[in-house]
């Protein structure tokens, strides 16, 4: 069941003031490469209904996607200048980006996510030496990155980080159990957070580094399968040693290091779930336009017709809370906790619902394995828990809007 390739959105959408002639230049960029990129089912990609277990196949499509992205310039939005597109990056052309990508495929949409987030650390925090040495790589796709934060016990609670990093003659020795990293077991290095004073509590004390893949002592083999297959795994690492200067940004600021890298990305979440919903829409409206009923088409029905405006002004709600938060962080420079919280919070949720009720007006075929809307089903649930689960966006926003009422702790 071939996909057909999904078009961007129309000049409604990229004519929002949110939204300048650099970014519907972007778009038309990045149109042009996904009118070259095999389709999601093709057969150099891993097919929409992949066996999570096929790790070979995943991650050959991945590095597929990294290379391709890289060869047309796109992996540049997510580092900064001298080696990127930007002076620092942009929350804009990421979500323009990544809700484009999502909506053709969401592996590309993934590997391209996943260069930025996982070479975050260094581009804030890198010495010259490591951002010389791996930044040009990321932005070319020569180099896959990997963000390692999340633990077996230390999820949502990231601040209760077990994994230790030890002072030993010249360097750091890191040991302990990274788990559900995306790109682990394919990616040439990672940004590995661990508690490096062993008396801290909470997000004190936690430490960033670079550790290579090759670094003696780390283990990414122990691959995890998901219902929308990506590259994932747990990451052991077992006196795995790093020199002094693979540190990120300051010793006992790893915590805040991650959360300012979070920070940039976390609007991109939400602009993939658009793509994703936006996608789910464009094939609601076409299959209702297609599918015979009562002597006429699933379109004509009304009930079919209030579903599917619910659908759209779901997709474009999700959408203003994505751009405003982008354009707040890169044009007022004021913060964007709970801006952005709210899009991510929304945009996903909402997509959510979206591609649930493409799946329900397709009917049979839309729980059919390799339909478009049951991939689409499948690969939306993550982003409602990664980067901040729903339930942690709520609390966020709540505390940001105590705040701002001057009530917090009333």
């Amino acid at each position: 069941m071939p996909a057909e390739r999904p078009t961007l959105p129309g000049p409604s959408h990229l004519e929002w003031p949110f939204l300048g002639d650099e970014h519907r230049a972007l778009a038309a960029e990045v149109a042009r490469f996904l009118a070259h990129a095999p389709a999601t089912d093709a057969p150099a990609h891993a097919p929409a209904h992949a066996d999570p277990h096929d790790h070979a196949t995943t991650d050959a499509a991945c590095r597929r996607w990294v290379r391709a992205l890289g060869d047309a310039g796109l992996l540049r939005h997510g580092v900064p200048a001298p080696f990127g597109a930007h002076p620092a990056i942009s929350s804009r052309a990421l979500c323009v980006l990544r809700e484009a990508l999502a909506a053709h495929d969401g592996l590309a949409d993934f590997a391209f996510a996943m260069q930025g987030l996982g070479a975050g650390p260094i581009s804030l925090g890198g010495t010259p030496a490591a951002r010389e040495a791996w930044l040009p790589r990321v932005a070319s796709g020569d180099a896959i990155a990997a963000f390692a934060l999340s633990e077996p016990d230390a999820g949502s609670d990231a601040g209760a980080l077990a994994c230790r990093a030890t002072r030993t003659d010249g360097g750091w020795r890191l040991d302990g159990v990274k788990t559900w990293i995306s790109n682990g077991g394919i990616a040439d290095f990672y940004c590995v957070f661990a508690r490096s004073d062993a008396a801290s509590t909470g997000a004190k004390g936690v430490s960033a580094f670079l550790v290579p893949a090759t670094t003696p002592g780390l283990d990414a083999s122990a691959r995890l399968a998901t219902i929308a297959p990506h590259p994932l795994a747990t990451v052991r690492l077992d006196g795995c040693v790093v020199p002094i200067d693979h540190l990120l940004g300051e010793e006992g600021r790893g915590f805040a290091l991650a959360m300012q890298v979070l920070d940039i990305f976390r609007t991109s979440v939400a602009a993939a779930a658009v793509g994703f919903a936006r996608r789910a829409l464009a094939e609601a409206l076409g299959h209702a336009g297609r599918r015979a009923m009562f002597g006429g088409t699933l379109g004509t029905q009304p009930l079919a017709q209030a579903i599917l405006g619910d659908m759209a002004t779901d997709v474009d709600t999700a959408a203003l809370l994505t751009y405003r938060a982008a354009w707040q962080r890169d044009v007022t420079g004021t913060r964007t906790t709970m801006v952005a919280a709210m899009a991510k919070l929304g945009a996903t949720e909402l997509a959510q619902q979206v591609i649930d009720r493409a799946v329900q007006l397709h009917g049979g075929q839309g729980v059919a394995s390799g339909a478009v809307v049951e991939r689409l089903y499948r690969e939306i649930r993550a982003l409602r828990i990664y980067e901040g689960a729903s339930e942690v966006q709520r609390l966020l926003i709540g505390r940001e809007a105590l705040k701002a009422a001057g009530a917090e702790g009333r």
